[in-house]
This record gives structure tokens, C-alpha cells and sequence, in this order.
């Protein structure tokens, strides 16, 4: 094994949040996440009609809720099924943070079969959280020696 980077090169998709509330939230990630403004538009009335926030390199996208042209948030659909990942150097640090400014927890905080030390919250606005430093760098074949084992060990409930 290598040595880990606490916190991988961003990749992929950008996740777009719709969110009742986004000017809270968008105070909430700052404290929480320490995310930091890239971009922020607002209407008129002052409801954020787009932001752009980035985590370390990790960057995501929010919008306020607008029922009336089909952008809901999970506090209006009753939950979310869709988690958004980021790494930061210490997330023992962040999730209690989290927990502290009043997110729930959905996932212990500990270290995962995959290499990574990792827990998940659900906001206060109802968006799914996974937050994690990494840890190892495993081979293919260490991940799935290390996935049969924690079927073994707990099922289909292990991991996130």
C-alpha cells in the first residue's frame, strides 16, 4: 500500500442541491464544511438563485426551493436518496461540527473497509452527507478481500 492523501483530487459530476432555506444553509456549510463562496446569485426578493461552494477541492452547487417550477427539496419529497461525498483532512473534526450545529447522524464515524475514516449526517436541511479522510490506498483485490469480510461480518448493512 501507498501512502494515503487524507484528501483525493476532485472528480466527476458536480452535485446541485435544492434546498428550503439556501441563505441558512449556505451560512451553515461555511461554518460547518469551512466552505468557502465561488459564486452566488440572488433575486430580487434576496433568494439564492444559484451558489457555487467549494470544499478543499470538492465543489457543489445550490439553488433555493421553488415549488412552482418542480424544484423541491428534501424537507418538501419527505427525505433524499442521494448522498454527496467530500474529503477534508480531519473529518472527526467536521462531523462532530456537523452534529454540534445540529445534523443528524446517519453512519458512525469510523474507519471503512474501503480505506477511507468516514461518517454520514443528514443536515438541517435535509440533505445526506458522507464525510471522510483517506486513509489507504488499497489494491482491487485488498478492497474486495476486505468488502468479503465485512459481508461476512455484518451483511448487507456494512459500510456506506
Amino acid at each position: 500500500m501507498s501512502k494515503a492523501t487524507p484528501v483525493p483530487p476532485a472528480i466527476g459530476a458536480i452535485p446541485y442541491l435544492t434546498i428550503r432555506g439556501a441563505s441558512d444553509a449556505i451560512a451553515f456549510y461555511q461554518r460547518v464544511f469551512g466552505a468557502e463562496i465561488v459564486e452566488r446569485l440572488d433575486d430580487p426578493t434576496g433568494a439564492v438563485v444559484h451558489c457555487q461552494l467549494q470544499v478543499g477541492p470538492a465543489s457543489f452547487m445550490l439553488t433555493e426551493e421553488r415549488p412552482q417550477m418542480g424544484a423541491l427539496s428534501p424537507m418538501s419529497v419527505g427525505g433524499t436518496s442521494t448522498a454527496v461525498t467530500f474529503y477534508v483532512p480531519d473529518c472527526d473534526k467536521i462531523v462532530q461540527r456537523a452534529l454540534d450545529a445540529g445534523a443528524k447522524p446517519t453512519m458512525p464515524l469510523m474507519d471503512q473497509f474501503w480505506g477511507d475514516r468516514a461518517g454520514g449526517v443528514i443536515d438541517p436541511f435535509g440533505h445526506s452527507w458522507m464525510i471522510a479522510t483517506h486513509k489507504e490506498d488499497l489494491s482491487s483485490a485488498q478492497l474486495k478481500e476486505r468488502f468479503q469480510t465485512a459481508m461476512a461480518q455484518h451483511g448487507a448493512g456494512c459500510g456506506g
